[in-house]
């Protein structure tokens, strides 16, 4: 029998919201039978843009939350006053497992703050991660942490490699993936104080296929399927990445219209380069997990169109049926130190 997968949406997080969000939504049910969305969200103008659509009406079901998170608002704050927002309404939905994930465009901070303070960490997770899988030369690696974490320590890494190993393994499925530490060279003597002192503990862990450190340059190369750091670092790694892509896709396509050959040249390449471009899109592998939380929380761009919202819906599918979160707990168990 085939399972439903029931995700509240945030209709209302993100600078297109509601629009994109609930054309995501609406793609995403017409794709699939196997998925359950929520649209949490002020009802009226959640109901105006779902009437533009034609969709299955018994997968998406409108959950009113009249309040809205603004991106400027302090989170902490925010999550405490602001109670039927959609984002503490959709978290809520989570943890009373009315919905098996939640998905946002909105407040970075105000997830990252529902996430632990509503939905709650798995016991034994010390700090949950953001980890968004980003393209690479031989497909996708996954970075470890982008924005959670920015005074992470050495324990903490520990943790993001093996969840972000699992997550590698079991999701995307590459089998015993090449965890690597983000450092300044592949030298041991190399690295802050957190490298150094991280190192060490990823080297004697048996579980995990560590390879070392990893400098920047070799991260689209995909010479790891793991990518650990701290999130300050992490974030750099990311905003880098999705701005050289962006801007390295339009001096592309502004160089192939710029003469009458080069424009008889792009109409021979154009499906070779649409497959090449696609494959650095990130918006083709959804939001960011936050990972190691009692239930699947993923926080998409701020600037999301419909085909991230649709590819974070699918990415929820898939995480519960691959049984994440009981992989991680699985893990959790096995390391707790004894007594």
């Amino acid at each position: 029998m085939q399972s439903t997968t029931r995700v509240a949406l945030d209709a209302m997080g993100g600078d297109n919201a509601p629009a994109e969000v609930v054309k995501g939504a609406v793609d995403a049910v017409n794709k699939r039978n196997d998925i359950k969305i929520f649209l949490v969200g002020q009802k009226i103008p959640v109901e105006r843009e779902l009437s533009l659509y034609t969709y299955p009406k018994e997968q998406i079901e409108i959950v009113d939350a009249p309040e809205v998170i603004e991106m400027a608002e302090p989170p902490v704050v925010a999550i405490r006053r602001k109670k039927q927002s959609s984002i503490v309404v959709g978290m809520n939905m989570v943890k009373n497992k009315e919905a098996d994930a939640f998905v946002s465009a909105g407040s970075s901070g105000a997830v990252l703050v529902g996430g632990q303070v509503i939905v709650g960490r798995i016991k034994g997770i010390q700090r949950p991660p953001l980890a968004p899988l980003i393209p690479t030369e031989r497909g996708v690696s996954l970075l470890i942490d982008c924005g959670a974490n920015v005074d992470a320590r050495a324990e903490h890494l520990v943790q993001f490699a093996k969840m972000g190993s699992i997550y590698m393994e079991h999701v995307v499925g590459v089998k015993n993936p090449k965890v690597a530490l983000v450092n300044i060279g592949a030298e041991e003597e190399k690295g802050n104080a957190l490298v150094k002192e991280t190192m060490p503990l990823l080297r004697e862990c048996t579980d995990i296929n560590f390879v070392g450190s990893i400098e920047a340059r070799d991260i689209p190369k995909g010479d790891a399927d793991v990518i650990v750091c701290e999130a300050f670092t992490g974030n750099v790694i990311l905003k880098l990445y999705e701005g050289l892509s962006s801007t390295l896709i339009g001096v592309i396509k502004k160089g192939l219209m710029s003469t009458l050959k080069s424009k008889i040249g792009a109409a021979l390449a154009l499906p070779a380069l649409k497959n090449t471009l696609k494959s650095f899109d990130a918006t083709e592998y959804g939001g960011a997990p936050l990972l190691g939380l009692n239930g699947l929380v993923v926080k998409t761009h701020g600037s999301s169109k419909a085909k991230e919202i649709t590819n974070s819906v699918f990415q929820c599918v898939t995480f519960k049926e691959k049984e994440i979160n009981d992989k991680i707990k699985e893990y959790i168990i096995n390391n707790k130190p004894a007594d």
